[in-house]
Order: C-alpha cells, then sequence, then structure tokens
C-alpha cells in the first residue's frame, strides 16, 4: 500500500469509526477490542489511529504494567475486569488478559498448571462478557523474524523508540520458536464461537492498520443507513481456524 492510498483510506475509515462510536453512544452498545502479538508487533500504532479521533469519555485504551503483589495473589481476570466498558464505552487492549499465554508462559512468570487453568476458565469468562452485552473482538498481529528482529534494532537506534526498550523484547528474539509454540496453543486453545480470533499478517505496518480498520468497522454496531465499506483482504485478515497452522498466514 503506497503512502497517498493509505492516507486516504485511514481517513475515511476514521470517520466511519466516528459514526460508529456516535451510534453506539445512543444505543448504549459497548465493545471490548484486544491487541496480542509478538513484542513490536504494531499493536500500539494500529491502536493509536484507531482512537486518534475518538471520543475521549466514551474510549479507554488499557496497556496494563506487571501486576503488583496483590493483584498476584488474586483472581487472575480480577485485574481486567474493573476496565470493563459501560454502555456506551469502547475499550482497547493493548495486550490483555493472553499475557498468560504468551510472555508470561514463556518467560517463567507463571506455571504450567496455573495456564492450564487460564484456558479452562477462558471460554467461561469471555462467554460471561458477552453475554453482558459486549461486543468482544480479538486481534492478533503476526511478523516474521525478520521483520521483529528489524523493528527491535529500530528501539536500541532511535531515541524516540528508546522507552520501548524492556528486558522482555531482549528475549524475544532468542525465544521466538517459544513464542511460536505459545501463539499456536493460544489460538486453538482460546478461538471461540463467541469470541475467535482474527489473525493479520503485520510486516507491513500501514497494510495491516487499514485491515484491521476495514474489519473493525464491518463488526462493531452501525448505523442502518451507514454506507458499505470495503471488505478486508483474506490474504491479510482471516479469522483463524485450525487449517491456518499449516500455511505460510502465520510466520515462523
Amino acid at each position: 500500500m503506497d503512502e497517498a492510498s493509505y492516507r486516504s483510506e485511514l481517513r475515511q475509515l476514521q470517520i466511519a469509526l466516528v459514526h460508529i462510536q456516535r451510534h453506539m453512544i445512543d444505543t448504549g452498545k459497548s465493545a471490548i477490542i484486544i491487541f496480542e502479538g509478538r513484542d513490536s508487533a504494531g499493536k500500539g500504532g494500529t491502536i493509536r489511529r484507531i482512537v486518534e479521533h475518538a471520543a475521549p469519555r466514551q474510549t479507554r485504551v488499557i496497556a496494563l504494567d506487571k501486576p503488583s503483589d496483590r493483584e498476584k495473589r488474586s483472581w487472575y481476570f480480577q485485574r481486567y475486569v474493573t476496565h470493563m466498558p459501560a454502555a456506551g464505552e469502547i475499550v482497547l487492549f493493548d495486550r490483555s488478559w493472553y499475557n498468560r499465554a504468551g510472555v508470561e508462559y514463556v518467560m517463567d512468570f507463571c506455571t504450567p498448571d496455573q495456564r492450564e487453568s487460564f484456558f479452562d476458565m477462558v471460554p467461561s469468562f469471555e462467554g460471561m462478557v458477552v453475554s453482558a452485552g459486549a461486543h468482544l473482538i480479538k486481534y492478533y498481529l503476526d511478523i516474521t523474524r525478520e521483520e521483529q528482529a528489524k523493528r527491535l534494532e529500530s528501539r536500541r537506534t532511535n531515541p524516540l523508540k528508546s522507552w520501548k526498550i524492556s528486558a522482555i523484547d531482549e528475549a524475544a528474539l532468542e525465544r521466538y520458536d517459544e513464542y511460536t509454540e505459545a501463539r499456536d496453543i493460544m489460538l486453538q486453545r482460546t478461538s471461540l464461537p463467541h469470541a475467535p480470533w482474527h489473525v493479520v499478517k503485520a510486516d507491513d505496518k500501514m497494510t495491516a492498520r487499514i485491515h484491521v480498520m476495514r474489519d473493525l468497522v464491518r463488526r462493531l454496531p452501525r448505523p442502518d443507513d451507514m454506507p458499505d465499506t470495503k471488505h478486508p483482504e483474506p490474504g491479510v485478515l482471516t479469522e483463524f481456524a485450525p487449517a491456518l497452522l499449516k500455511t505460510a498466514h502465520l510466520a515462523r
């Protein structure tokens, strides 16, 4: 996608999201949008474009730090429940409860039994969220080993990105294969009929952002008279199915 096409469609999608949010506020609809992916996959950049012109009082971006001692002793989902949206609100998670299935497990911050307990509870937890009336949309942004290496190096050499560097980043490439295995298990165990995963090929940031936003404006509650928008291309964004593990859509 060239820069001019990107800017043009980005503006149209942002306008569509403004109309959708107005409709959601008026009708009391709520949404939870989850973004997961490897370090430097582009989650934050995608979220920024989505919320750039959103209503600030009805939009929240949640990017939690490591849990406190008290949170570690609490029910795992408890720290996330406090951030659930009220009627008319949209909440976007830059990483979510799925930390337990990915970074926490790979970096040995939780035990195999804790991860298994998490997998057992996710269907019921997300089922309650959806039954309460929230639209739950889950995106996994996927990048190749080569692209991740390039982006992590950019963080190290660009002083404007230095705040992003962490010990987790340093281990990202070393444990790339472990993260791949954790990703595959997570997608298989937690892509649910009421809350499926949508996998996005994200090596090209502009293309990934546009396709997430195309998908989002089609999934969020929208006015009946709203003009139709482009569908995301299945070669870039597609709903997860086990057969996808055998294709090139997911990076290895």
